[in-house]
């Protein structure tokens, strides 16, 4: 198994389809230490919770020693097979998986999560209007409910021109 020495490297592990939580918790029962990207996106049910998704589906990387014993990973539940070019498992730089990491973390923090029927502020450009979220359109957009004209308007936009109405400009 791995002891985080200096000789071992990052790989790119394939996993049976939709089985990536499945090989990285047999893997991690071996011992290995693995890196699975998540990211928080909306969940497709009406519970308005937020579920983590894969940012590579079908992937996931471990870091071994080139002198471990590979037969244990693809004996492994959910592991399809270690990417290999020419035969050779190719290593992943260790700068590639801090970056990877560093993003992760970065749009995890980043990412500001509205209730329905939660009063917001709308900011494009110099104006500002207030209006009341309804429910998320994707990954990047919202839908909210403007009062235009004295009439209701639903209206899709970027999630990016919302604000929580509570939060005061300086």
């Amino acid at each position: 198994m791995n002891d985080f020495d200096s000789n071992a490297n990052w790989y790119l592990i394939q996993t049976k389809p939709r089985q990536e939580a499945r090989a990285e918790e047999h893997l991690l029962r071996q011992q290995y230490e693995c890196f699975r990207p998540l990211r928080a996106a909306p969940a497709l049910t009406r519970s308005r919770r937020v579920a983590d998704e894969d940012l590579f589906p079908g992937y996931l990387f471990i870091r071994l020693d080139c002198n471990d014993n590979w037969y244990p990973i693809r004996s492994t539940r959910g592991v399809c097979r270690v990417v290999a070019f020419g035969g050779m498992p190719c290593p992943v730089p260790d700068s590639l998986i801090a970056s990877i990491r560093q993003r992760t973390q970065a749009s995890a923090a980043n990412a500001v999560r509205f209730t329905e029927g939660e009063a917001v502020r709308v900011r494009t450009g110099d104006s500002e209007v207030q209006a009341i979220f309804l429910c998320e359109d994707g990954d990047e957009r919202a839908v909210i409910l403007l009062n235009l004209l004295q009439r209701e308007q639903r209206i899709s936009l970027p999630r990016s021109s919302l604000q929580r109405l509570t939060a005061h400009a300086c």
